[in-house]
C-alpha cells in the first residue's frame, strides 16, 4: 500500500504507515507476547478442548450474548472503560486507513478489550513483583514516538485527538510493554538455557542448506475445533479480504493471531520450507513475494500466510545490490486526457530509448524538458517488485521502459552504477543463541500470561 500523508501541514511527512510502525515497533513490542490471545493448544501440541470431555450434543440453559455487553471490564479492581477501548481501537483503525467495515470494527473492538485486559494483568503482575515503570521514562518513550513523526509531543497529542485517540492510550501501552519486559527479564530469562550443542546443530543445518530457498514469512494463526471450524474459516477469509483492501497484515496479526509472533505482527523471520509444517511449506514455495494465502488447514486451526521476501541461504542475492540511478521525468498538465498522456508517454519512450549511458541523460533531459534527479546507494530490494525485475536485467548505461500515471507523470530510470552484494553472512553463535533464548522466553511468557488470566477476577459491565 502506498503511504497516505496525514491531512495537516504540521505533520510533515508522517504517514499512516508511520502509525503502523508505532503500533508494531520492535522498541515497544520487545516482549514478544503482548496482546496474544488465550491459547487453545497445549504446549505438547494437543488440542486443549480434548481434555474437557465435552458432550457432542450441547444443550445451553439460559442465554449468553456477549454482543449486548458494554465494552468495559474491571480486572482485579482496575477499571477498563469504554473510552479506553475506543481510543485504542482508533489507533488500529487509523493504521488501516479507516477502511474497516462496521462488522469488522466490532470484531476489532472485542479483540482490543481482550488486549487491554492482558495489558492490565501484565502491569499488575509487574507491580506485585515491585516493578514499576517511572513516569519520566514513559514520557521519554512517548517523546521519541512523537519525534518519529517529526512533531513535538503537544503536536502529536493534538493529532491523536483528531483521530479519536489520546496520548494516554499510547503511554498506557508503553507502560504495559516495558513493565512486562522487565518482569520477564527478572522471572524467566535467567532460567532459560541454550546449550552449545544446540547452537552447533543450528549452524550445521544452515551450512548444509546453503543455496536453498528461504522465505521471510508472516503468519496469522487462528485456533479451531471441529465444531467452530466453519466460523473460523469465515473469519479468516474476512481478514484476507480486509488486507487485500488495504489493511495492514501486521496490524491484523497482532490483534487476531494466536501464535507467539502476534506481538511482532506475525513475522516468523527467515525460515526454510523444512522448518515449516508441510501445509505451510507447500504454500510458501508456490507463492510470490507480496502474496497472501489461506486459510490453510493446520493442526489445531488454520493459518494465513504472507510472503514478505525470499532469498537463498548464505548466498549472495542480486536484489541486495546498491544502484546509482538517474531519473528522468515529465509531468502532465492538469486535465490531461488518457489519450494525451499515452501519446506523451510514447514520445518520451522513444526519446529515452536512445540514451547511451548516464553521460547523455542530463543533456537529453534539458533537450526534451524532463527533470533529472540523481539517486545514489539505492538498494534494489527497496524498489517496487516490478522495477526490481526490470533492473535486474539491465546493464550500466541502460534505461527502464517508461512508467508512471497521469497524476504522477511518466519517468525512466537509467542505471549509472551497480555494486553487487556479497554472500550473506551466517548468523554468529551469539545471534543464534539469543534467538533461541528469546523463543524459549516467549513460550514461557505465554504460559505465565495464561496463568494470570486463569487467576484473574474479571467483571464485565
Amino acid at each position: 500500500m502506498q503511504p497516505v500523508v496525514f491531512p495537516f501541514s504540521r505533520i510533515g511527512s508522517a504517514t499512516v504507515e508511520g502509525l503502523r510502525t508505532l503500533l508494531l515497533s520492535s522498541a515497544l513490542l520487545a516482549t514478544g507476547v503482548a496482546g496474544t490471545a488465550a491459547q487453545t493448544v497445549d504446549d505438547d501440541g494437543s488440542v486443549a478442548t480434548q481434555q474437557l470431555n465435552l458432550p457432542k450434543d450441547v444443550t445451553v440453559f439460559g442465554k449468553s450474548d456477549p454482543n449486548v455487553r458494554k465494552a468495559t471490564a474491571i480486572v482485579n479492581g482496575r477499571i477498563i472503560t469504554g473510552t479506553d477501548v475506543d481510543q485504542r481501537l482508533a489507533l488500529i483503525l487509523t493504521a488501516n486507513g479507516g477502511k474497516v467495515s462496521p462488522e469488522e470494527k466490532e470484531r476489532l473492538r472485542v479483540q482490543v478489550l481482550r488486549n487491554l485486559i492482558d495489558e492490565t494483568l501484565q502491569i499488575q503482575e509487574a507491580a506485585a513483583n515491585d516493578i514499576k515503570v517511572d513516569r519520566a521514562e514513559i514520557d521519554q518513550s512517548y517523546e521519541r514516538v512523537a519525534a518519529n513523526f517529526r512533531q513535538s509531543p503537544a503536536q502529536f497529542e493534538q493529532y491523536l485527538r483528531t483521530q479519536g485517540s489520546s496520548s494516554a492510550s499510547i503511554k498506557r501501552q508503553i507502560e504495559g510493554e516495558l513493565a512486562w519486559s522487565r518482569l520477564l527479564r527478572r522471572n524467566i530469562q535467567p532460567f532459560v538455557n541454550v546449550s552449545e550443542d544446540e547452537v552447533k546443530s543450528v549452524i550445521d543445518r544452515m551450512n548444509a542448506a546453503k543455496g536453498s530457498e528461504e522465505y521471510r514469512i508472516g503468519e496469522i494463526y487462528l485456533s479451531a475445533t471441529p465444531e467452530n471450524q466453519a466460523q473460523i474459516v469465515a473469519n479468516a477469509r474476512n481478514i484476507i479480504e480486509q488486507i487485500k483492501q488495504g489493511g495492514s497484515f501486521a496490524a491484523y496479526a497482532r490483534q487476531f493471531s494466536e501464535a507467539s509472533t502476534a506481538a511482532v505482527g506475525g513475522d516468523l523471520g527467515w525460515v526454510r520450507p523444512g522448518q515449516l509444517p508441510d501445509e505451510l511449506a507447500k504454500a510458501a514455495t508456490e507463492m510470490q513475494v507480496g502474496q497472501i494465502a489461506g486459510p490453510i488447514p493446520v493442526p489445531g486451526g488454520v493459518s494465513l500466510l504472507y510472503v514478505m521476501d525470499k532469498r537463498k541461504v548464505l548466498t549472495a542475492d542480486p536484489r541486495d545490490a546498491l544502484l546509482s540511478l538517474k531519473q528522468l521525468s515529465v509531468s502532465f498538465p492538469p486535465n490531461t486526457t488518457k489519450e494525451q498522456a499515452s501519446a506523451r508517454a510514447a514520445a518520451f519512450a522513444a526519446q529515452t530509448k536512445t540514451i547511451k549511458g548516464c553521460g547523455e541523460a542530463n543533456a537529453l533531459g534539458a533537450r526534451i524538458g524532463a527533470d533529472v534527479v540523481d539517486n545514489d546507494n539505492v538498494k534494489l530490494r527497496d524498489l517496487p517488485p516490478q522495477l526490481q525485475d526490470i533492473l535486474l536485467g539491465l546493464q550500466v548505461g541502460q534505461a527502464t521502459p517508461p512508467f508512471g500515471s497521469i497524476s504522477d507523470g511518466v519517468r525512466v530510470l537509467v542505471v549509472c552504477g551497480r555494486d553487487e552484494a556479497g554472500a550473506a553472512a551466517a548468523p554468529n553463535r551469539e545471534q543464534i543463541m539469543a534467538q533461541m533464548e528469546e523463543e524459549r522466553v516467549n513460550k514461557r511468557a505465554r504460559i505465565y500470561l495464561r496463568d494470570l488470566r486463569r487467576d484473574a477476577v474479571i467483571d464485565y459491565n
